[in-house]
């Protein structure tokens, strides 16, 4: 004879949905941090290039950014002020925009080790720190690796639609390897 609880059959666990590693992570509130992160720091670097590159808020324009670069050491001061104002504006709107979004992050991160080089390692903290700078940077290079969230242009492209930690430390370390080769040619 047999007991009732031998007998009786144990619920079968169920399978859990599949999901996309999109969706695995992904929330409301954790796309809508990321869309507001992308927007804040895209657009900032997005000033600070048009800064360089028309002389808007406040800026030098190209030729008093260029003039800034050659007393820092750069050689062709105003293509440089070209090149930095480029990046720093298409990497800003990258960034804002979720699209490609870890090549927009490594042209962040690159153009700021630049500028945390010419700045100076004198102190951490204003006004004559690098806090600012060294922010800036870890932003755009968590968005690099993290992936922009689904509010993002990324999400339409077969590749990055589904942010990959190899395409981020990719586009990382490449941004990294530009900055040193600017770094090297400045005297």
């Amino acid at each position: 004879m047999t007991s009732p609880s031998a007998t009786a059959t144990k619920p079968q666990a169920t399978a859990p949905a599949a999901q996309t590693p999109l969706t695995a992570l992904s929330t409301s509130g954790h796309d809508a941090g990321l869309l507001l992160l992308r927007l804040v720091l895209g657009l900032t670097m997005a000033g600070h290039g048009a800064q360089k590159l028309f002389g808007w808020f406040g800026g030098g324009g190209i030729s008093g950014t260029g003039q800034f670069f050659t007393a820092s050491g750069y050689p062709a001061g105003d293509a440089m002020a070209v090149l930095a104002g480029l990046t720093e504006t298409l990497g800003g709107l990258g960034l804002a925009a979720g699209l490609l979004t870890p090549l927009a992050g490594a042209a962040v991160v690159g153009t700021l080790i630049n500028a945390i080089a010419v700045h100076g390692t004198g102190s951490f903290f204003a006004p004559a720190g690098i806090e600012y700078e060294l922010l800036l940077t870890a932003g755009a290079a968590a968005l690099a690796l993290t992936g922009p969230g689904r509010y993002a242009a990324d999400r339409f492209l077969p590749v990055l639609r589904a942010q990959r930690l190899a395409h981020g430390a990719l586009a990382l370390a490449l941004g990294v390897v530009l900055a040193a080769v600017m770094l090297l040619v400045r005297n």
